[in-house]
């Protein structure tokens, strides 16, 4: 269980100045409702793929893939979906089967239900979802002026153009946060110490049965009696152990045994512990959403900021710029570190530059020879985000909010500031 957000990162808050409200998200899964949209192909009559709107409930979504895998009699491979969203939650998002609708139809879980479907010759992507519109139930708040600190916070959001745009505590594993260390130890070539991180490395809070499983391999590294007793709740680890167990050493091997998406998302948790620490420190040296000498904005689309259109800030232009960033036409970014980094000019890139060197990267880092799918250029992100249709009401469990953040945003990430809780509190 994640005991300080520091651990990912995230050392302080936009405003901080003001108390936040307490309370628990996620005490349900219905507490947390998320609705996606996404850029969808069009219907084509009798097309090779199949896309279906899919609503579920407390599912996590690599486990999700692997039952309509088992459920059709089809690879995993010939499943996949625009995004991932939050296990402990029910959640509308797109699934695209390489199946026709006849065979999606034999889907047949709890707490999974099929909204539609239609057929196409596209899938659809990761990076394909648009936006994602929550229904938040906070419960237990505290109970005086709740009205007042909503409102007083929301309104320094407003002043400052936005929320930061931190990467969120899902992002790193909420009860067991060690994605971003995995990813650090692949960056830096030490594969088998990624492994043993992943799936020995035991953690006080976790339950009892794979709190032993954990010990006892970190103690003997006997993959094959691990593999046997891993519970299903391990389904990933068994099978990294059972691939150490054929094969011995092989432990780019053993990683590559994971869905594409979970692999990736190692290397990706880290670069996104760096660019927290990033936005940390900005935030603590500019006070809040600032536009500075040096910046790189990035312009914005239809509500989402293009990440690879890198503008950079000078005095020349900076009346310029100024007037679109206060219009919401661009946005301030951050560097997310990779093998081609684009930094920051002036104060901006050296407090860029301060994080990575206290890392002691270096961009060639980035690229993994042994899993080359995991390698990463890296890219920008804004710094921070304004949510649309943002509303609250007061009810008798608790506060509710609704609102719309664009893809690749937390939710948790805007409620923090808000609720200023600890972090098992986020759920």
């Amino acid at each position: 269980m994640l005991k300080d957000e520091r651990e990912i990162g995230i050392e302080c808050f936009l405003t901080g100045n003001l108390p936040g409200i307490g309370g628990l998200l996620k005490v349900k899964p219905e507490d947390f409702v998320v609705v996606e949209t996404a850029k969808l192909p069009e219907v084509v009559e009798n097309g090779r793929y199949t896309i279906a709107r899919i609503r579920t409930c407390n599912w996590e979504t690599n486990k999700l893939v692997r039952e309509f895998s088992r459920a059709m009699h089809i690879s995993r491979k010939r499943i996949g979906f625009a995004g991932t969203k939050d296990k402990r939650a029910i959640a509308e998002r797109y699934f695209w089967f390489d199946a026709p609708p006849e065979l999606v139809k034999k889907i047949n879980l709890k707490d999974v239900e099929i909204l539609e479907m239609f057929r196409t010759n596209k899938q659809i992507e990761i990076g394909d979802v648009i936006e994602n519109t929550f229904n938040i139930l906070v419960r237990q708040p505290e109970a005086s002026e709740i009205e007042k600190r909503v409102s007083q916070i929301y309104e320094e959001i407003l002043k400052n153009r936005g929320f930061p745009n931190f990467f969120g505590i899902q992002r790193f594993g909420v009860y067991r946060p060690v994605t971003h260390i995995v990813g650090r130890e692949i960056v830096r070539g030490r594969l088998e110490e990624a492994v043993i991180t992943y799936i020995a490395n035991p953690l006080e809070e976790e339950a009892e049965q794979t709190r032993q499983v954990r010990e006892k391999l970190a103690e003997t590294l006997d993959f094959l009696t691990a593999a046997k007793e891993m519970p299903d709740s391990m389904l990933f680890e068994r099978a990294i152990a059972q691939k150490l167990a054929e094969h011995p050493g092989d432990y780019a091997g053993a990683l590559r045994v994971l869905p594409k998406n979970l692999l990736m998302m190692f290397v990706h948790a880290y670069q996104s512990f760096l660019f927290n620490r990033i936005l940390s420190r900005r935030i603590k040296r500019f006070g809040g959403n600032t536009l500075e000498i040096g910046d790189i904005v990035l312009p914005v689309k239809n509500g989402i900021a293009q990440e690879e259109q890198h503008i950079p800030v000078r005095a020349s232009n900076y009346s310029t710029v100024s007037e679109k960033w206060k219009q919401g036409k661009c946005v301030v970014s951050g560097i997310v570190f990779g093998a081609e980094p684009v930094f920051a000019e002036g104060e901006p890139g050296e407090i860029e530059r301060e994080v990575i060197e206290e890392e002691h990267l270096a961009p060639v880092d980035f690229i993994i020879p042994e899993i080359p799918e995991v390698s990463s250029k890296g890219t920008r992100r804004g710094f921070f985000v304004q949510p649309k249709n943002f509303e609250w009401i007061v009810e008798e469990k608790g506060v509710r909010f609704r609102f719309s953040l664009p893809k690749g945003t937390y939710a948790t990430s805007l409620l923090r500031e808000f609720m200023k809780s600890r972090p098992e509190n986020y759920g």
